[in-house]
């Protein structure tokens, strides 16, 4: 074994090919460092996955959220700072998490740490988000794991963000089968095609999956995305007290637990309209104000959520303006109100996304409904979904989401993206740039995920 302070040169020799790398790390699984920057999120993860098994373990993961609370969202200096103090420090903490290397490992398959503790074994590679994202923010992670790649002579791979929110829950369907006592070969799940909608406050999109990198997209926000609706409900909504005594500006959040105390138990009476028809009848409260679903006439495969947002203030604001103090319980209604509307406009256009996919390919019924991102841990969101896919025939569909720590951004679903585009062969060249704005659709100008410079095929 070489000594950890071993002359470069004698490093440099002992060197193999990336085509021998390759091969050698195929033999007993894979091994990344992901790291992901793309917004507020400075995250960290190892993951290793077993090939023969397609058994996945997440070794590492942990988060650091910059402190945006003074400007009541995401600011970009705040954020961008945030990512430059804390992520080299969480890179340092991960290596320690890395599995020890096989006594007989060479030096070229080994880190040795500075605490003079037992080799660890190299990643084979790295992964970081290239984007879409915060492009100053993209660039922190971006130029970290390119020098990483650099210092350990490993491969990189650029992921794009919302491919790896797409594949959230495979990864997912992996980890349990590590916990499991099967040693046989495992399906990874859900297998394509399959269609998602991938909800965060930056995104609301409806994509039809048919391979790693062919991704059609449905339907998308002609607006602003679910989560900023939510967001800026919240903040109208939501008492003063509460806003002031938060610790974080996940909004969205903090709307349903303030509209749904008790959980399941506040809507376990929920019914969907039945048919389209019934989503154009207003439901006048008894406050004397109403929520109109967007697009409810239509079957325009679109989002708007502006208008959401729009209603909320316009209702507080009039309430405001007369003298009057609204009360806890209309505070309550109205965001229930703002919730119902949002996920049920979600949940019409998904109904109609179906239609048409079955109507375009007959006898080939989508099976899987992915939802993913930082909106898909409302539980009230879930059950709109089932809701209104048992009453208008897709009762057959099943909803795969990931646990909530995995839904909103991290570099757990990184590294796991990043995982089965180097299984496919995949690299990215380390000339490559952060990329603000990236399709996930080959067919949009672009060129979807492999549309940008910078991707090589092993």
């Amino acid at each position: 074994m070489l000594h950890p302070r071993a002359p470069i040169a004698i490093f440099r020799k002992t060197l193999p090919s990336v085509k021998r790398w390759t091969s050698i790390s195929r033999c007993r699984g894979l091994l990344t460092l992901a790291i992901e920057t793309s917004c507020d999120d400075t995250s960290v993860a190892i993951i290793e996955k077993t090939k023969s098994t397609n058994a996945a373990k997440i070794h590492f993961l942990e988060n650091v959220t910059a402190d945006s609370n003074a400007y009541r969202g995401v600011h970009p200096i705040v954020t961008l700072e945030s990512h430059q103090e804390n992520l080299t420090k969480l890179v340092d903490k991960a290596l320690a998490y890395l599995p020890f290397a096989p006594e007989a490992a060479g030096g070229y398959k080994s880190i040795f740490l500075a605490d003079g503790s037992r080799a660890r074994c190299k990643p084979d590679f790295v992964s970081a988000t290239r984007g879409p994202g915060m492009r100053a923010n993209l660039f922190v992670g971006l130029d970290t794991g390119k020098a990483l790649s650099v210092a350990w002579q490993v491969p990189f791979v650029g992921v794009h963000h919302m491919q790896a929110h797409l594949f959230t829950p495979r990864l997912v369907s992996c980890l349990n089968h590590n916990q499991g006592s099967s040693s046989s070969s495992h399906t990874v799940a859900p297998e394509f095609p399959f269609l998602s909608i991938l909800v965060s406050g930056g995104h609301s999109i409806l994509v039809n999956s048919s391979s790693l990198t062919n991704h059609e997209i449905m339907a998308s926000s002609a607006d602003i995305a679910i989560g900023e609706s939510l967001d800026k409900s919240a903040r109208e909504i939501l008492p003063s007290v509460l806003l002031q005594d938060a610790k974080n500006t996940m909004y969205g959040k903090m709307l349903e637990q303030f509209a749904f105390p008790n959980g399941n138990n506040d809507y376990a009476d929920y019914c969907p309209p039945l048919r389209r028809g019934d989503e154009v009848v207003k439901r006048e409260t008894h406050w004397g104000w109403s929520l109109t679903t967007p697009f409810a006439n239509t079957r325009q495969l679109e989002f708007s959520f502006s208008s959401i947002a729009s209603a909320v203030n316009r209702i507080v604001a009039k309430k405001e303006k007369s003298g009057q103090t609204m009360s806890h319980e209309e505070r309550v209604d109205l965001a229930r109100e703002a919730m119902r509307v949002c996920f049920e406009h979600l949940a019409s256009r998904t109904i109609i996304a179906l239609e048409t996919l079955r109507q375009q390919r007959p006898g080939e019924e989508v099976k899987t409904l992915v939802v993913s991102g930082g909106v898909a841990a409302n539980r009230f969101l879930m059950t709109v979904l089932r809701s209104f896919l048992d009453v208008r025939g897709f009762g057959h569909v099943n909803i795969v989401a990931p646990p909530p720590y995995l839904c909103t951004d991290n570099a757990a679903m990184i590294g796991w993206a990043g995982l089965e585009m180097f299984e496919a062969g995949w690299r990215t060249d380390l000339t490559s740039r952060a990329l603000r704005k990236w399709t996930l659709d080959p067919r949009e100008d672009d060129g979807g995920i492999l549309g940008p410079n910078g991707w090589q095929k092993v």
